[in-house]
């Protein structure tokens, strides 16, 4: 089945009509406006088919339907497949659009939206098309996602994808819309009061750059920036670096590359302009003009097909990307409020849980052991790599321990690690060296997971998702080294995202079926945040705690940490 609809955005979206198809080549549409019906009494008439649990139905991003016909007072119950996510498990790097499956796997060339609505200030509503065009458009959708679907099943079947599909992703989704449907909550006068008190630094930066630069200039502009720092001011030469990255169009001065040269003061000011600059452009001043009129709340969009490890992101906007470390970040966070008066935010987050994942897959005792004593794994390490004795390892060794432990995670070689520990190259190569010889195993894990996907060109995680690493034969060494780094990370990664989502649906069961007033709000990452009303925190907390720790069995604990705030910044 599949919606028409007035817009994209569930929150304002009203329906116009449905199709429906359960037979190749065949699909009938059902307008939602007639001359002797209204929308209501056609919604009434097709409920106990849409809300009967027992006659299975499925779609394409089945999510943004469910909202749709909830927004309009219909529960879609009894969802059984999703071709969206069907297509997302078989080729987590492809794409995942109903046009591009369709022309992929079918051959068929659909009816482009454009070709109805047009575009741009000429574009019309869904509402405005002929209903014999709409009619025709709407049956392709419904039967080209059932065709996709008769090929797609068999496949997640043949790769045991089934279980994963079934028990983790399809009701994730409904989990997911819910959340987006809810939205959460910001203190808007907050966030222009911390708006102003950006532009007052960018201003003080921004006369700071100038007269380190002795010239004024646009410094938002690469064409402007490029020449002025490696031509006048030949930064360079000032923290030796020899080799100067160019693009097609001049200097490269991205934000990876201006890091390489933090060690010149104007680079650092441009870095903290940037950094502010965006903080300011994509919370402090974007998220007051997000607030919905009739919710009062800023609702996110929650994608399940996007990243190729399976973990979720979040878009329009993104708040995954709210700096937890920076005092900025934390007076962003303090915005986020509960939506209701006298509740409290709930946050929930995974501590090391991609360190405890490395522990339980590579079987390496000395890590293992570490984790279950609770002892502090970057102390450890640096104890270990090092060769103090634990209670005389520095705040600095300890903070080298941890960029190894997490380094290793994301393959990361000598180079990396040399620049960002400020080291040299040879104490990087040796620190890698010390660590693989005391956690022995786990460099024989990372060896093997490398073999493996040369083997089978994949790798999997915890719960069997799969990802293709074609790369990994390549003959281009760049490819190799990056897909090596993929196969390294993947199962690691994509199992930590793996527990969140069973925990995720857990907890969402479980809210339903105690008839909680408490209402999930956010995953960013390895963290839940929640709202919820003070009478329901303690038996909330001790849940969701619950939930989290045992959603998947390790060889090693796992731990949540789960603090209560009147904001974001408190509850974490």
């Amino acid at each position: 089945m599949d919606t028409e609809t007035t817009g994209l955005h569930p929150a304002d979206a009203e329906p116009i009509g449905l199709s429906f198809s359960f037979q190749t080549k065949s699909a009938y549409f059902v307008p939602l406006h007639s001359n002797e019906l209204s929308r209501g009494e056609i919604l009434e008439t097709l409920r106990p088919i849409l809300e009967d649990e027992r006659s299975p139905k499925g779609g394409q991003n089945i999510k943004y339907d469910r909202t749709v016909l909830k927004n309009a007072g219909v529960r879609l119950r009894g969802i059984a497949f999703d071709t969206m996510l069907e297509s997302y498990l078989l080729d987590p790097g492809g794409e995942h659009g109903l046009d591009a499956l369709a022309l992929k796997h079918l051959g068929i060339e659909k009816i482009r939206t454009q070709e109805l609505i047009g575009k741009g200030s000429r574009q019309i509503s869904m509402a405005e098309v002929d209903l014999d065009r709409l009619s025709h458009y709407a049956c392709e959708d419904a039967d080209v996602t059932w065709r996709l679907h008769e090929k797609f099943y068999p496949r997640l079947q043949s790769q045991d994808l089934v279980r994963l599909y079934e028990d983790v992703e399809l009701p994730l989704a409904a989990v997911l819309g819910d959340m987006e449907r809810t939205g959460v909550a910001v203190d808007v006068t907050l966030l222009k009061t911390l708006s102003k008190k950006i532009a007052g630094r960018l201003t003080e930066l921004t006369e700071k750059i100038y007269a380190m630069a002795g010239e004024t200039f646009n410094i938002n502009s690469p064409k402007q920036l490029g020449p002025l720092l490696f031509e006048r001011l030949k930064i360079q030469e000032t923290v030796g670096i020899k080799r100067i990255k160019k693009t097609k169009t001049g200097y490269a001065t991205d934000q990876d590359t201006l890091e390489t040269y933090a060690g010149h003061p104007i680079v650092a000011l441009l870095l903290e302009y940037r950094n502010l600059s965006k903080l300011q452009s994509t919370y402090t001043e974007n998220l007051p003009l997000l607030v919905h009129p009739k919710t009062g709340r800023i609702h996110t969009s929650f994608n399940q097909t996007v990243t190729a490890t399976g973990r979720l992101s979040s878009s329009d906007p993104n708040l995954q990307n709210i700096p937890i470390r920076t005092d900025l970040g934390k007076e962003i966070r303090k915005a986020f409020i509960p939506g209701e008066n006298g509740w409290k935010l709930l946050s929930a987050d995974y501590s090391q849980i991609e360190l405890r994942i490395l522990a339980h897959l590579s079987g390496d005792k000395t890590l293992i052991e570490t984790f279950k004593r609770n002892e502090d794994i970057h102390r450890r390490t640096a104890a270990l790599v090092f060769c103090v004795p634990a209670d005389q390892v520095t705040s600095e060794l300890r903070g080298r321990a941890k960029a190894i432990n997490f380094g290793i995670i994301y393959g990361m070689g000598p180079q990396r690690l040399a620049r960002e520990t400020g080291i040299s190259m040879d104490e990087a190569k040796a620190f890698i060296e010390a660590y693989f010889a005391k956690y022995r195993n786990v460099k024989s894990f990372l060896d093997s997971m490398m073999e493996d996907a040369r083997k089978k060109g994949y790798v999997t995680t915890l719960l069997g998702r799969r990802r293709n690493i074609p790369e990994i034969s390549s003959n281009n060494p760049r490819l190799v080294s990056n897909a090596e780094r993929i196969a390294v990370n993947t199962p690691i990664q994509g199992s930590a995202a793996d527990l969140i989502k069973v925990a995720m649906v857990r907890i969402a069961r479980t809210l339903e079926r105690k008839k909680f007033r408490t209402r999930m709000l956010l995953q960013v990452h390895d963290e839940l945040v929640f709202e919820s009303p003070e009478d329901e925190l303690q038996s909330v907390t001790a849940m969701v705690k619950e939930a989290m720790e045992r959603a998947i069995e390790l060889c090693v604990p796992i731990v949540v940490d789960v603090g209560a705030g009147a904001n974001w910044a408190e509850a974490h």
